[in-house]
């Protein structure tokens, strides 16, 4: 079996897989973690490269041994269980996250974020941030990918600008984070309604149980950028229970704060383009975690979330 610091080699932030299963049953076998799918004649093992592994996300008709998962904490593998296309993940009291125990993980992150977020205009000081690097990732990410801009996406778009130029000024007078809620989920609005203009599903409406493609493909892609950003605090040690926006009495919401500093950059967009195309839900999650790893989502997410922990400019 391979040694505990083999398997750290590769650094969380650089880790390239994310994987969705079903229907299988995870374990161990000669020192290596493998998943079983049994089709009619015979069953089929495939092995998973755990060192380059960030999250596992076990859906329906999954199992997994003791064996298996004592090997994925020992390498820092995030596992999960959440339902059918890799959403809904269970959170809360229900099934959650099982997250890797080491009492050396890192404490300087969380004691950095709790030194602000007792502090109402610190934590609104943050949030604000966290807004600001949200649409400058979108600007950025829209500006170079090509294969965005071969699909009209274009960030120079007379009315995407105004949502965005707007967005940011807006940002800087928000008085309390009910100010800065309402007003992102304005520039969602926008960007649902630019992004469907664009992809002529002009019909579009935002809504998270209905069952058309590109509500179903923004469920799926949201989730897996959830897996990102509790992967992200879990390194780091910071408890999703300290969000900076999302409701303080919601205990995975900084998941959903850090989630969304990538989110419309990278979900909203190909959401609409593979809901266009009608391509599969494994189509889609393929070209999701492509995208993820192009713009490097995983690294953007860490320095975001370490600047504001260890920010100490508040005096």
């Amino acid at each position: 079996m391979e040694q505990l610091t083999d398997l750290k080699a590769i650094l969380h932030s650089k880790r390239a897989n994310i994987y969705y299963l079903e229907k299988c049953r995870v374990m161990q076998k000669d020192g290596r973690v493998l998943y079983l799918t049994e089709a009619k004649d015979q069953n089929y093992y495939w092995n998973i490269p755990i060192a380059n592994t960030t999250v596992i996300l076990l859906g329906t008709g999954t199992s997994i041994t003791q064996a298996a998962m004592r090997m994925l904490a020992s390498a820092g593998v995030l596992v999960g269980f959440c339902g059918g296309g890799g959403s809904p993940l269970f959170t809360g009291s229900e099934i959650e996250w099982l997250t890797p125990q080491s009492e050396y993980r890192p404490t300087e992150y969380v004691q950095g974020w709790l030194s602000f977020w007792f502090d109402d205009s610190k934590r609104l000081t943050v949030a604000k941030t966290f807004q600001d690097a949200r649409t400058e990732y979108l600007q950025r990410i829209w500006q170079k990918d090509r294969d965005l801009k071969a699909e009209n996406f274009f960030i120079d778009d007379h009315e995407l600008n105004n949502a965005l130029n707007g967005y940011s000024q807006q940002i800087q007078h928000a008085e309390k984070v009910g100010d800065l809620l309402q007003k992102e989920a304005l520039l969602t609005k926008q960007l649902y309604r630019y992004a469907a203009k664009t992809t002529k599903l002009g019909d579009f409406i935002r809504e998270r149980e209905a069952t058309d493609l590109a509500n179903g493909f923004l469920n799926h892609g949201n989730y897996l950028a959830y897996g990102l950003a509790a992967t992200t605090l879990w390194v780091l040690g910071i408890p999703h229970g300290f969000a900076v926006m999302h409701g303080k009495t919601r205990r995975g919401a900084l998941v959903f704060d850090v989630a969304d500093l990538i989110k419309d950059a990278i979900v909203l967009p190909w959401a609409f383009v593979c809901a266009k195309e009608k391509i599969t839900e494994q189509e889609f999650r393929q070209q999701i975690l492509q995208k993820f790893t192009e713009h490097k989502a995983l690294d953007f997410m860490f320095e975001q979330v370490k600047q504001q922990a260890l920010r100490g400019d508040w005096s």
